[in-house]
């Protein structure tokens, strides 16, 4: 049953998204290799013709371009397109898991083949949450080279109020690497994403009308800097790399990215100074 307040949610028609395919390509160029490459700080030089990229740049290629009068208020696409229209005016990317199966060089053309898996409604502290799973494949050159799961979550426009207890502060990791957010690089992000998301560079959007206290760091990105924090501890990419968000993070914020070795690879997390997991993540060779 329906709480007061709170919009009706049909799930008979949610759940007729399922199957529903969108695809893309793009040719992966040394243009977006190289702004990609500063963005992220990556260390050495940018990749050139025929040379390997870091993890996770497929999230900038082959993305859906809406046009802009066809955005939401938030700055995502109106609902009801590829994605189903959930009647909930928060969408945020949960967490997800890639799968390598091949390296993705400078050069390449890339395909994107997504489609909707699924669609669960489920109750949280402030009201239904509902998960959309996307899943992806991406090709180079016609070769199966990533396969992905993706998690976007939607929930009401509450802010969850205090339990009175503090979340528990993030442990350190055996290995650290001190970072700043800032608005250059959240910015920087979006662009190369073609993420229109509002809460990541309208500041009175973020604090006035979602009710955070700055600017949120996209997941993406979190999972990008983890993933490839992971290969630069080990000297190669990873074979499969997870991530879900816990706590949001902000712009304003001093973080870490924080990694420690398991029996199957790396445990790696981002967390600001004294706060708690924001993003938690594995990777294994």
């Amino acid at each position: 049953m329906t709480a007061p307040g709170q919009p009706v949610i049909d799930m008979a028609l949610l759940k007729s998204w399922i199957g529903r395919e969108d695809t893309g390509a793009e040719v992966l160029s040394e243009d977006l290799a190289r702004k990609y490459h500063a963005t992220l700080n990556v260390p050495g030089a940018p990749p050139v013709h025929g040379e390997r990229v870091p993890c996770l740049i497929h999230f900038c290629l082959a993305q859906r371009a809406v046009p802009t009068a066809e955005l939401g208020p938030d700055g995502h696409p109106a609902r009801g397109g590829f994605l189903p229209p959930v009647p909930l005016p928060r969408r945020m990317w949960a967490g997800g898991a890639l799968t390598f199966h091949g390296d993705l060089k400078v050069g390449d053309c890339v395909k994107r083949v997504s489609r909707i898996a699924d669609v669960a409604l489920k109750e949280g502290r402030t009201g239904p949450l509902c998960f959309v799973t996307v899943e992806h494949r991406v090709e180079a050159n016609g070769v199966l080279a990533i396969e992905e799961r993706r998690d976007v979550v939607y929930r009401g426009a509450d802010i969850p109020a205090s339990s009175g207890n503090a979340p528990s502060p993030a442990e350190t990791g055996d290995h650290v690497k001190p970072m700043t957010a800032g608005t250059p690089l959240l910015f920087r992000y979006s662009a190369l994403t073609f993420n229109a998301h509002r809460i990541h560079y309208d500041r009175p959007y973020a604090t006035g009308v979602e009710g955070y206290p700055a600017l949120v760091v996209q997941g993406p990105l979190q999972a990008a800097l983890l993933c490839t924090y992971a290969a630069e501890l080990r000297g190669a990419p990873p074979a499969r790399f997870s991530f879900r968000g816990l706590s949001p993070l902000f712009d304003t914020d001093t973080f870490a990215l924080h990694a420690t070795a398991d029996a199957d690879g790396l445990k790696l997390w981002t967390a600001r100074e004294g706060g708690p997991v924001s993003m938690a993540a594995e990777a294994s060779w």
